[in-house]
C-alpha cells in the first residue's frame, strides 16, 4: 500500500482519501456518484485484500464525504459480494 494519512490520531490510506477528495472537488454537486464509487472500489480491490486500514478509511470516507444514495448502496453491496468471494 502507498502512504498513510493520520487524522485525529488514526491511520488511514492516504491514496483513498486523496481519490475521494479529487472525485468530489471541481465539477458536479460535490457528492460521490456511482461512477466515483466504482473508482473507489477499484482502488480498494487493487491489493486483492480489504485491509483493516482500508476498511477504516472507507468508513471515514462514508462518514465524511457526501454520497448519492445509489452510490453508497452500490459500494456497500459490491464490498459484501467481494468479501464473500474471499
Amino acid at each position: 500500500m502507498g502512504y498513510y494519512k493520520t487524522i485525529d490520531g488514526k491511520k488511514y490510506d492516504g491514496e483513498l482519501i486523496d481519490l475521494a477528495t479529487e472525485l468530489t472537488s471541481g465539477g458536479g454537486d460535490g457528492r460521490l456518484s456511482q461512477a466515483d464509487a466504482e473508482k473507489l472500489f477499484e482502488a480498494v480491490r487493487d491489493g486483492d485484500s480489504y485491509t483493516e486500514v482500508e476498511k477504516d478509511t472507507m468508513s471515514y470516507i462514508r462518514e465524511n464525504f457526501n454520497w448519492t444514495d445509489s452510490a453508497d448502496e452500490w459500494f456497500r453491496t459490491e464490498v459484501r459480494k467481494w468479501a464473500a468471494e474471499k
